[in-house]
């Protein structure tokens, strides 16, 4: 077995959430031998593997990993790590066990179901593994909750309203295309409907009462607690209390009325990710299951009329 340190790839290292994983590979005692991006913009790399090798196009960089698993075992791929866009998740799991690597892969790992069992039946026949990061699993808040109801069986009432404010570049970047992100409540909301799964259980179903390209909301059921939602990137969604402070993000989660205190301790959570993969405890394809059912649920859902149970926000649209 290998020890200390491990080889990483890193696909996507000019992406928002690549220096979160080059951090958690160099926290671990890691390092990262090769990356690629389309764009050079990866200055940053700088600040962690500056020896890594950088390549913008995928076939130079495919035939750089073979090339290093052949010639000598101690230089081949451990770990490939995964920051591309969401459409491409799947195909760049496939590339790690190609290349006899484990895949750690950014939410969501896959845009529609049947992709897991693809990816399951890959694993079963290669013996890799393709985990996910699903970092809201290791906040110590929610972990807390997760706890407290694992054996309870009160239902809960839940409000969750997100809203991450992004400029006019977004619609015209592969975000903005539905095809590619799976749309707001994949590409910003994935997480959270993890979360609210681990914590409630089974979903039951779900109602869609707004889907436009920068909003989404809807009401889940699953089987201890019923979840109001609302995600956007609309900055004139920010409440007037957010945008006096010239804040650019608003998060809020409401338990049975109660806010829920959990705007601090994401900082080291793709490190604490990152960790428990490595120790064997990360969470797999199907762990990531549930939560890509409900995405894609939403993403192929009609809109139902406003009525019964529906976010607050949506209240003066009727």
């Amino acid at each position: 077995m290998k020890t200390l340190p491990l080889n990483f790839a890193l696909l996507g290292a000019a992406g928002y959430i690549a220096p979160r994983h080059m951090e958690a590979i160099r926290a671990t005692g890691n390092k990262l031998i090769a990356a690629l991006d389309p764009s050079d913009s990866v200055g940053i790399i700088d600040s962690y593997f500056p020896d890594a090798h950088f390549f913008t196009e995928f076939e130079r960089f495919d035939r750089h990993i073979e090339k290093m698993r052949r010639k000598d075992k101690s230089n081949s791929i451990d770990y490939v790590s995964i920051c591309s866009p969401n459409y491409l998740h799947d195909a760049h799991i496939r590339f790690a066990f190609r290349s006899g690597a484990t895949a750690i892969c950014e939410k969501p790992l896959v845009l529609n179901p049947w992709n897991l069992d693809g990816l399951q039946d890959i694993e079963q026949a290669t013996g890799r593994k393709a985990y996910n990061i699903l970092q809201l699993r290791h906040h110590p808040t929610i972990m807390d909750l997760h706890q407290k109801h694992a054996n309870s069986e009160k239902h809960l009432n839940i409000d969750l309203s997100y809203i991450t404010s992004r400029g006019n570049w977004y619609l015209h970047s592969w975000k903005g295309d539905d095809s590619k992100s799976g749309g707001i409540a994949t590409n910003i909301g994935v997480h959270f409907f993890d979360m609210l799964g681990w914590i409630l259980g089974k979903h039951i179903s779900t109602a869609v009462y707004l889907k436009t390209p920068t909003k989404v909301s809807g009401t889940t059921q699953f089987a201890k607690g019923t979840v109001r939602w609302f995600l956007s990137i609309d900055s004139n969604d920010l409440p007037k209390a957010a945008r006096d402070k010239e804040q650019r993000t608003f998060r809020s989660i409401k338990i049975d009325n109660q806010e829920l205190e959990f705007s601090g301790g994401f900082t080291d959570l793709h490190t604490t990710s990152y960790k428990e993969i490595l120790a064997g405890n990360g969470y797999g394809l199907e762990d990531a299951r549930q939560c890509i059912e409900i995405v894609y649920g939403i993403r192929e859902a009609k809109i139902s009329a406003l009525s019964g149970d529906y976010h607050p926000y949506l209240k003066g649209s009727q």
